[in-house]
């Protein structure tokens, strides 16, 4: 007669402990004698009916019986950066997803102003959109070269005639009808970043007409005819004037007669931006004059504007926030600073990626600036402890930060932060001139007592303080010496 043998399923135990006590051994051993789903049948195991079959509708999408309303309001909960992702899921769920996109980068005109109106077809409640890198003639090569600059990425033909600072726009009409379309189909648009037409400005007169809630405004390659339509902007707030790009486009410019336009157009800019302008004394003065609310000035790429044009600051009478980026003509100071004004109410100045040549145009802007509270150097070219030391004239700073400033030492850092009684914040980064092991008590006790401390200036020494007891760094004269010998 044919015997069945019964076959034990190996336990964890017995695959993990090799030398089990006999304590352990006799649990063990009770366990698989009074519990029988330890033992298998092998003829059982053949013997198993087949897994029940699938429903009919496996498969199926089962959000087809929720209405478009009820996704929405789900989709609408969801980060912004997962809700893309969804888009993939089915056609139904892309275009829900576009319903519930609010801004975007057009790349092609054709989908703005084509036939199709592919734009408005797929994305109905666009309150941001940015229109520059679609203004500008594309490019079909199999060799593309990719030009970035700025937070734009366009494509170049290598064998193309077309350098930097000459990259073609497409024709004003072109752009004057897409600007007409965008105004007719977006009329809650809320920001806009667009090119300027050379030789007309009625399409930036039709957004303004259809778009009576736009608040911020980049205007790209503009000049003193384009900034006449800007007076049309009744809630216009923000607003950034890019003259010429470095790199990509050299523009037409904006001068003092532009801003004076603009001064009287737009009384009501809390935010201004000036990059590449041709501007003077005239021009910020005539801005401070007639917008009375302006509270945050930024001025980049200096190269066109003319010397001395800072002494117009303090017809800012509330100007909070003064940023320089990239200027690499902070001089040429017209008058002496005995007649130099102030600006009561800046509280933050912030310098980023300057140059500086003459150190009394930098004494004059600390002498017009200060009441400030905030100073930011971030990788100023020139800036040296002569310089530096002029920030004493600032009496009520409560924040320094300095990164990437090599020339400025411990010594002189530590005789103008002394200077200031209510400094709470102090971040000194990437300055290599200022090393720890020069620090004294005095400058100890003022780290102590500050709210706010980030203290990295020497690479080298924040490095080594970091692998000490770790051994890391001192074995590779050892390994490479064995090839010497």
């Amino acid at each position: 007669m044919h015997q069945l043998h019964y076959h034990r399923i190996g336990s964890c135990p017995d695959l993990h402990f090799a030398d089990k006590p006999p304590s352990f051994t006799n649990v063990l051993h009770k366990m698989h004698l009074t519990d029988p789903s330890l033992r298998l049948d092998p003829t059982k195991l053949r013997s198993r009916s087949p897994s029940p079959p699938l429903p009919a509708n496996f498969g199926h999408d089962c959000t087809a019986l929720l209405s478009d309303e009820l996704l929405l309001s789900i989709l609408s909960s969801l980060p912004e950066w997962y809700r893309a992702q969804l888009g993939l899921v089915c056609k139904r769920w892309l275009r829900l997803v576009d319903r519930l996109r609010s801004s975007i980068t057009l790349l092609d005109w054709y989908f703005l102003a084509g036939p199709s109106r592919r734009l408005m077809v797929r994305f109905h409640d666009l309150a941001e959109i940015d229109l520059v890198p679609a203004a500008f003639v594309s490019r079909h090569s199999f060799f593309p070269v990719i030009l970035t600059r700025s937070s734009y990425s366009l494509r170049m033909d290598a064998l193309s005639a077309h350098g930097p600072f000459e990259l073609p726009f497409l024709d004003s009409d072109a752009i004057d009808r897409g600007l007409e379309v965008l105004a007719r189909d977006y009329p809650g648009l809320r920001k806009l970043c667009t090119i300027a037409a050379v030789e007309s400005e009625v399409g930036l007169v039709a957004v303004a007409l259809e778009c009576p809630n736009l608040q911020e405004l980049d205007l790209h390659c503009c000049s003193d005819t384009s900034l006449r339509a800007i007076s049309a902007f009744g809630n216009l707030q923000i607003l950034r004037l890019v003259a010429s790009l470095n790199g990509i486009y050299d523009g037409p410019g904006v001068s003092d007669i532009g801003l004076t336009i603009l001064a009287h157009g737009c009384k009501r800019l809390v935010k201004l931006e000036l990059g590449g302008c041709e501007a003077s004394f005239d021009g910020i003065s005539a801005i401070g004059s007639c917008c009375l609310m302006l509270e945050e000035l930024t001025i980049w790429d200096d190269r066109r504007m003319e010397g001395g044009w800072f002494a117009a600051l303090p017809y800012c009478a509330n100007l909070k926030t003064l940023r320089l980026l990239s200027c690499r003509k902070i001089d040429g100071l017209l008058e002496p600073l005995e007649d130099l004004g102030s600006c009561p109410a800046i509280e933050r100045f912030q310098l980023h990626h300057c140059h500086f040549r003459d150190k009394t145009s930098l004494k004059a802007l600390f002498i017009m600036c200060e009441s400030i509270k905030e100073i930011d150097f971030l990788y100023c070219w020139g800036l040296d402890n002569d310089m530096f030391s002029m920030a004493i004239i600032c009496r009520k700073v409560k924040l320094l930060s300095l990164e990437g400033c090599s020339k400025i030492t411990t010594k002189c850092l530590e005789s103008v932060i002394l200077s200031w009684n209510d400094l709470q914040s102090l971040f000194v980064i990437s300055c290599n001139s200022i090393r720890n092991d020069e620090l004294n008590p005095a400058l100890s006790s003022l780290f102590s007592s500050l709210k706010q401390l980030k203290w990295r200036p020497d690479s080298k020494s924040w490095l080594s303080m970091n692998l000490a007891g770790t051994g890391m760094g001192k074995k590779g004269r050892k390994f490479f010496r064995r090839f010497r010998g």
